[in-house]
């Protein structure tokens, strides 16, 4: 008995340090994510959540087989360039970047994979060279086809008929920011409506815009979707709020804030998305021969309450079409 009981401790301390090499030898791989909003954003803490339950679903574990490197830009364009760089630098197997994040990215690197999300136009911004094929370094989800900023004006009218002015708070320096003001301007004569343009630079300029915009009447707000806009959307909502002008939202976490009404992709679902193909990069796939794909999901969601602090009646119809009513 003492003498298998010997072999046995033997073959096991003999098996050990294979075991413990073999463990060892589990390749660590380097994901970057260049984020554009702060750390503890509210809107961008779930999407960031949502992106690492599913790596680890597919079985990428921080700390075990998986490294993530974040670097958070906080809206600034200095930032972008700087810490793009800084993530090719560190040479990850593929970086993650999402919306004004992905044509810095694209600039420090052609070679390093990248995943990205909510991306309004990637061929026409000239990421990719098509959407079945994109043929170069990138791949992922596009936020929404331009047709649906023109969604916008036509619901901002259509839950306050009163409105003949729009302003549109958009990002200048995102390409982006210039193509929704765009089409929304190309709509607006249809709808009856003046189109202007509320720049996105900082808190001030956000302020004196919103102000000189709200000293005529029948004025609404359009915020166009941008990192700076969800950088600064507790400020956005308090200044519509004091000037009391009903204004649409490009995604929900806006009303569940205190906005009016919201419509656009679950951008949280895009980035669980986003992470299958981190997923199958990793696994050996190229983003050259994977699809960029559109939205599955809108969402139309509605806060009753603001409505009734505006006097707002909103149309049963519109109501019905809603995925969500906040009260």
């Amino acid at each position: 008995m003492r003498r298998r009981v010997l072999l046995a401790s033997t073959a096991a301390a003999a098996l050990s340090p294979r075991i413990a090499r073999a463990q060892k030898t589990e390749p660590i791989r380097r994901v970057g994510v260049l984020s554009g909003a702060t750390e503890d954003n509210p809107i961008t803490r779930p999407r960031l959540a949502a992106f690492r339950q599913s790596l680890q679903q597919l079985g990428w574990t921080e700390g075990r087989n998986v490294q993530m490197d974040i670097r958070w830009t906080e809206g600034n364009a200095e930032n972008y360039r700087k810490y793009a760089a800084e993530l090719v630098a560190l040479a990850p197997d593929v970086i993650f970047a999402p919306g004004g994040s992905l044509m810095p990215t694209l600039e420090a690197t052609r070679t390093v994979p990248v995943v990205f999300a909510i991306v309004a136009d990637p061929v026409g911004s000239g990421f990719v060279e098509s959407l079945s094929r994109p043929g170069g370094n990138a791949t992922g989800f596009m936020q929404f086809e331009y047709s649906l900023n023109a969604k916008w004006l036509e619901l901002l009218k259509e839950i306050a008929p009163g409105v003949t002015r729009a302003a549109v708070l958009r990002d200048t320096a995102n390409p982006t920011g210039i193509g929704q003001f765009a089409v929304i301007q190309y709509v607006a004569p249809s709808l009856g409506m003046e189109v202007s343009a509320v720049n996105l630079q900082d808190a001030g300029e956000i302020e004196r815009g919103v102000a000189a915009f709200a000293r005529s009447g029948n004025g609404g707000l359009i915020v166009a979707a941008s990192a700076l806009a969800t950088l600064h959307r507790d400020l956005i909502i308090a200044l519509v709020a004091r000037h009391r002008l009903p204004a649409i939202y490009p995604e929900r976490p806006y009303v569940a804030g205190g906005g009016l009404i919201s419509y656009g992709a679950d951008l949280v679902d895009q980035y669980r998305r986003a992470a299958g193909y981190v997923d199958r990069i990793l696994k050996g796939e190229k983003p050259a021969d994977l699809a960029v794909q559109a939205p599955t999901k809108y969402e139309l969601v509605i806060n009753l309450k603001t409505a009734k602090a505006l006097g707002l009646t909103i149309p049963p119809s519109t109501l019905a079409r809603a995925d969500e009513v906040i009260e």
